[in-house]
């Protein structure tokens, strides 16, 4: 009777969580990508600056593919409270039932101050209207860790997590992401990355209510280093080759790059510098190397990483 009753209670909680989803409705007029902020262009070095101005194909999504239901349950949406009405758009990546893996430039302002808050959407394919598989909670200001190191200007650092008000509840469409383990040492170049994300499809105009997904080589960092300087690109970094204009013109900021492994997705990047003006630019997109910042990760979230 005992084992009944757990079990019963634990899909109560299930459904909880999901009637707890639908009850958040968010106006998607007042979302916008992160790249249409002005604090988002304002903390890169000059050498980035350019990339804003560069005229974007409408057809930039061409490229990218849809991603079928369940096919990313580790993707997490983030409405970050950007103040007067708006809510800022970017990526994360599920790392427990409680934390979110992000960038820091999603989650802070002009001067890197946290975010009041926001909302995270886990589960969805289609971000504008409440799906069955979705799960929507409330994230605060307290739940919100930046790394102490994070430099807007420089690009360093740019991680943070964040702690959901209410645990998610894993489903077929709602799981954790996998990290490399604490002994992994290997780079990931030469590695077939995926990018996933809700990108704009439409110049100035709004983020795309549909994930996609791109795929394209994971960069050595030498290889890297031939577009950006050594003071972008450093070791704490990971770069996804730009060939065919896919890269990361498709993902958001704070989403996931990953490479598979032994059979399941492991994820290796944080998208840090990552815009539709950059695909056209040859250059290469430019994450957080996750392995760099295990201690951290481990310092302030509840994943427990492999050995």
């Amino acid at each position: 009777m005992k084992f009944a009753v757990s079990f019963a209670a634990i899909g109560l909680l299930a459904l909880c969580a999901v009637a707890g989803a639908k009850s958040i409705d968010i106006d998607v007029t007042r979302v916008k990508s992160i790249d249409q902020f002005d604090r988002y262009w304002r903390r890169l070095p000059a050498e980035f600056q350019s990339l804003r101005t560069v005229e974007v194909p409408q057809g930039r999504i061409t490229n990218g593919q849809l991603a079928g239901t369940g096919q990313f349950p580790y993707q997490a949406v983030l409405y970050s409270d950007a103040g007067d009405g708006f809510y800022s758009l970017c990526g994360g990546s599920i790392l427990t039932v409680n934390y979110i893996l992000t960038a820091a430039h999603c989650v802070t302002d002009d001067f890197s101050q946290k975010v009041p808050g926001g909302i995270a959407i886990l589960g969805a394919t289609d971000r504008n209207v409440i799906q069955s598989t979705q799960q929507r909670m409330t994230y605060g200001n307290a739940g919100i860790r930046v790394h102490p190191q994070y430099s807007a200007s420089g690009i360093r650092n740019d991680i943070a997590t964040v702690r959901l008000d209410t645990p998610a509840v894993f489903t077929a469409y709602v799981k954790p992401i996998d990290l490399p383990a604490l002994s992994d040492t290997r780079q990931f170049g030469g590695f077939e990355g995926t990018a996933s994300g809700f990108g704009r499809t439409v110049d100035n105009g709004a983020p795309s209510g549909v994930l996609m997904f791109v795929r394209n080589p994971v960069m050595t960092n030498t290889q890297c280093n031939l577009y950006w300087s050594t003071s972008s690109v450093q070791a704490q970094n990971v770069c996804l080759d730009p060939t065919g204009g896919r890269s990361a013109c498709h993902g958001d900021s704070g989403g996931p790059l990953t490479v598979q492994d032994a059979g399941r997705s492991l994820q290796v990047g944080i998208a840090s510098f990552v815009s539709a003006q950059g695909c056209t630019s040859g250059a290469p997109s430019v994450w957080v190397r996750v392995s760099y910042f295990r201690d951290w990760i481990r310092q302030n979230s509840d994943y427990v990483f492999r050995a």
